[in-house]
């Protein structure tokens, strides 16, 4: 990679880094910045609003025909309040081999290596249709994906590939799970603790619900469907959070359990979920969820592109991502950018420069002539 090249990756991630975009607040100036720079390498862009208003996606095309490669990325990064960084996070330092700043790896890294192929690759030297879109609040739930899906095909074609460019080492990714999110609230009623038993305290169905997921992920680990690609091999149904009580000598009359269930393509989260032991005093919300993603990657679209990788067997990884609601409208997608997750949502995050000169240089060989 020339000198030239690795300095624009890098001036493009620093502009990127340097927009907070806070998963759950605005993402507008980003969003413009990238539909700007692709309105300038001759893309035909949308922008596409949140129901609410507040945010911004972004789809874009560059290319006649029929399929070509679609790349996703979200735009948003996870919060840096509460850890201890050794430098401004929005600010890109780079040291070592290293870039570093909040989303370099997660995902910002491979929106720069995108932005830097089309700006080195005239249409004219482009074999196939080349598409992009820019999502917002994956971090809390792949919400602004789950707006935008429907306006991907009659927007862009359909493309014979996605690639969601989440950190994976550069290795190509075919198949995570997928994931429902809950909020159970229990009721109760309010009294003094000098006369407890004579009221419902509501910590009491919260805990005993509490007791029937850790007894339900047992009979799943024991004997319910396993698939060896993954680590756990089962699915899983996990309590996170554990709300309820305001004093110690007042008998509390609600609790919030938030729960979640991380599922295989052979189950479903409504499947779990109805073999769960739920007292009556409460009351279960889904609050989000995405699909899981188990691409053949036998498919012809997906073995030309892995033949150039050092590595081509397909593997799976442990975090979820946008690319089931992709493959849930036919598209044949994978995972796969650069950097790993390991260095993702940690304080001084990180992405080797190595690892964005590779991701560069294979994106542009697979697209161009």
């Amino acid at each position: 990679m020339t000198a030239d090249l690795r300095r624009e990756s890098r001036d493009i991630l620093a502009t990127l880094v340097g927009f907070s975009t806070i998963t759950g607040g605005p993402n507008g100036d980003m969003v413009d910045w990238v539909r700007r720079f692709l309105d300038g390498q001759g893309f035909r862009t949308w922008r596409l609003g949140s129901a609410d208003g507040l945010k911004a996606g972004l789809l874009a095309r560059r290319g006649e025909g029929e399929g070509g490669l679609l790349c996703s990325a979200h735009s948003d990064v996870v919060p840096v309040e509460g850890q201890d960084w050794s430098r401004d996070p929005f600010r890109l330092e780079t040291r070592d081999g290293r870039h570093f700043g909040r989303g370099t790896t997660d995902m910002k890294g491979f929106i720069a290596c995108f932005l830097t192929v089309v700006q080195n690759l005239p249409a004219g030297r482009q074999r196939l249709p080349l598409a992009f879109a820019l999502s917002w609040d994956e971090e809390i739930g792949c919400r602004g994906i789950a707006e935008m899906i429907d306006r991907v095909v009659p927007t862009l074609g359909r493309p014979a590939m996605c690639i969601v460019g989440e950190p994976t080492s550069l290795r190509l990714v075919t198949a995570h799970k997928g994931k429902a999110s809950y909020r159970a609230v229990a009721s109760g009623e309010p009294g003094h603790s000098a006369m407890a038993p004579r009221f419902r305290n509501a910590l009491h169905p919260a805990a005993d619900l509490v007791c029937a997921i850790r007894d339900r992920q047992a009979r799943i680990a024991a004997s319910g469907p396993q698939d060896p690609r993954y680590d756990p091999a089962f699915s899983t149904i996990h309590a996170g959070v554990l709300r309820g009580g305001s004093a110690l000598n007042i008998v509390p009359d609600r609790a919030e359990l938030l729960f979640e269930i991380r599922h295989l393509a052979a189950e479903t989260p409504e499947a779990i979920l109805a073999t769960l032991d739920v007292p009556d005093a409460v009351t279960i919300t889904e609050t989000g969820r995405y699909p899981g993603l188990d691409t053949d990657p036998a498919r012809p679209e997906l073995t030309a592109f892995a033949a150039l990788l050092p590595d081509p067997s397909p593997g799976t990884v442990a975090f979820g991502t946008e690319a089931g609601f992709f493959a849930a409208q036919g598209i044949p997608t994978v995972v796969w950018g650069p950097g790993t997750m390991r260095d993702g949502h940690q304080p001084d995050e990180s992405i080797a420069v190595d690892q964005m000169e590779g991701c560069i240089r294979i994106l542009h060989d697979f697209v161009s002539q």
